[in-house]
């Protein structure tokens, strides 16, 4: 099986200081857990999978495309989650902020009308539709970026700590629609090892290396005797 998302001997250097170094791999699972310490390069490794950020030498191929030749056709196919959803709201109510992905998709009014209202809907968000997105509560607000996403229906979604700001219930909510079975791939990066846990493989990241690839229970144990 050709491998969804490739790295090889992919470097990223940034303001003088390499960030990444010489990493390869080759991922095809639907469940893909990131860890690491603050300043590992885990999120660099994120970024780079739909061009937020550009390697400086190596080839990386994520589902047939190159980020960097091709990162507007990617960008089409692959949603991120950041851990501040205030990065990703953009227009001023919560169904405009999600009709907002569907632009220059070519769908017609009915169409994008009906898909925004099914994202709002498997969210939780439908009452709030007409409100002021930046209103919102912290949790809703991180919903209503997984809604901006969810409507693309990606092939891929990467996903940067995206429980980080939320309390426990509405984590819990964002996880199980990043678990959902309907999802092609996802990548995770997180601090949260029980998150990791639920993964079908884990990447450790340390000094901008990826130090280990495998079973998150082996990669987690592994973590956890080193940050000991």
């Amino acid at each position: 099986m050709t491998a969804s998302i490739a790295l090889s001997g992919v470097a990223v250097d940034r303001g003088g200081r390499r960030i990444l170094e010489d990493v390869s791999v080759q991922l095809d699972q639907r469940r893909i857990a990131v860890v690491g310490a603050n300043g590992s390069g885990k999120s660099t490794f994120a970024r780079l999978l739909n061009g937020l950020v550009t390697a400086s030498s190596g080839s990386i191929s994520v589902h047939g495309l190159d980020p960097a030749r091709e990162g507007r056709a990617l960008r089409r196919r692959v949603g991120f989650v950041f851990s501040n959803p205030d990065a990703q709201i953009i227009m001023p109510t919560v169904a405009e902020d999600v009709a907002f992905s569907l632009r220059g998709r070519g769908l017609d009014h009915r169409s994008s009308e009906d898909r925004v209202a099914a994202a709002l809907d498997a969210v939780g968000l439908t009452a709030l539709a007409e409100q002021s997105a930046h209103s919102l509560s912290g949790g809703q607000k991180q919903l209503l970026a997984l809604a901006a996403i969810l409507v693309t229906e990606p092939d891929l979604i990467i996903a940067d700590e995206p429980t980080a700001l939320l309390d426990m219930a509405n984590a819990r909510r964002i996880v199980d629609h990043l678990f959902d079975a309907t999802l092609r791939q996802l990548v995770l990066v997180t601090h949260d090892l029980r998150l990791a846990a639920r993964c079908d493989i884990a990447l450790r990241f340390d000094g901008g290396r990826l130090v280990d690839a495998g079973s998150p229970e082996k990669i987690i144990a592994d973590y956890e005797r080193t940050a000991a």
